[in-house]
């Protein structure tokens, strides 16, 4: 019997020396990254293209500002060379956490360096108990973007320096398609009959309406939690009536009830705009892209906003 449980003991060191020495081999060959909203994700594989493995820590289809990470997504994160979170207003979690995590793993802020607007900007007076400090849309400005970028670039090549000119390319090449992306939209959202747009869903454009002088208002504030108030749903519905808006905007992860209810008060069409906090399983098989999420957005402004 003691003979036995020698080889039993003996048997599980083996296979945990195998599974460790296979981790490690692992990482040498890949860095491995945790994400946790789409835009880093995506951001992440264009830089890091075939010399990381990266995930994504919200499931598919999850609304991402009421999220918070199971014990599971905290081994998961223990367990990465890096761990890119968007900013303290969007993920606090992450940095109340940042001490707990292993000292292996790269923590990055991936909003360093981004100027920060206010978050109440449109909130109800009732929802000021969501005072944030700032709105963490940022990933919406695509300058923004373009600072995502090369935090991220920072990281990849601090944890593994001997792919610094591959990293590098792949930033510059996806920075040239943020710019790309940025001088479409100056572009076509330069002639509208119109600049306003109102959106069913939370005050997620603030820092896109900014960069293209657009004026937006949105039926809930900053977390969608907080349904909008019959108040402000009255005066959006007002405000399309006397400026003969033809369309209200409904929002991905998020009921279009809210949207809907004023499209039928106000007899104005639907389109969706698409903040990309997250995106569905069937667009994460598709193989979807930041940059095609904003083409999309780019096509219904250009639409609802009468442009030429």
């Amino acid at each position: 019997m003691k003979k036995l449980l020698f080889l039993l003991i003996l048997l599980i060191a083996l296979l945990s020396l195998c599974s460790c020495q296979q981790r490690q081999q692992r990482h040498s060959e890949k860095l491995l990254v945790v994400t946790t909203l789409f835009p880093l994700y995506d951001f992440a594989r264009q830089v890091g293209g075939d010399r990381i493995e990266v995930s994504l820590l919200l499931p598919p289809g999850v609304e991402p500002h009421s999220f918070e990470p199971t014990p599971d997504d905290i081994l998961r994160i223990n367990r990465a060379d890096i761990f890119i979170f968007t900013n303290k207003y969007m993920e606090p979690w992450a940095v109340h956490m940042t001490d707990s995590i292993a000292k292996k793993s790269l923590v990055v802020d991936a909003s360093r360096g981004v100027t920060f607007y206010p978050a109440l900007e449109n909130a109800d007076a009732e929802d000021s108990h969501h005072d944030m400090g700032a709105d963490p849309h940022i990933w919406l400005d695509f300058d923004n973007d373009r600072i995502i970028v090369d935090n991220m670039l920072t990281a990849f090549v601090a944890k593994d320096p001997s792919n610094r000119d591959y990293y590098t390319a792949n930033a510059t090449a996806y920075k040239a398609k943020l710019a790309d992306l940025d001088k479409r939209f100056k572009e076509g959202l330069s002639q509208c009959a119109t600049r306003d747009f109102i959106h069913g869903g939370h005050f997620a454009f603030g820092y896109m309406s900014r960069r293209y002088n657009l004026h937006y208002q949105s039926a809930y504030a900053l977390n969608p939690d907080a349904e909008p108030t019959a108040a402000k749903l009255t005066d959006l519905i007002k405000q399309i009536r006397h400026s003969g808006l033809q369309y209200v905007y409904t929002e991905e992860l998020l009921s279009p009830r809210v949207a809907e209810t004023i499209a039928a008060e106000t007899g104005a069409g639907l389109l969706k705009l698409n903040g990309a906090h997250n995106i569905t399983k069937s667009e994460f098989d598709r193989g979807v892209t930041f940059i095609s999420l904003m083409e999309g957005n780019l096509k219904n402004l250009r639409t609802g906003l009468q442009c030429q």
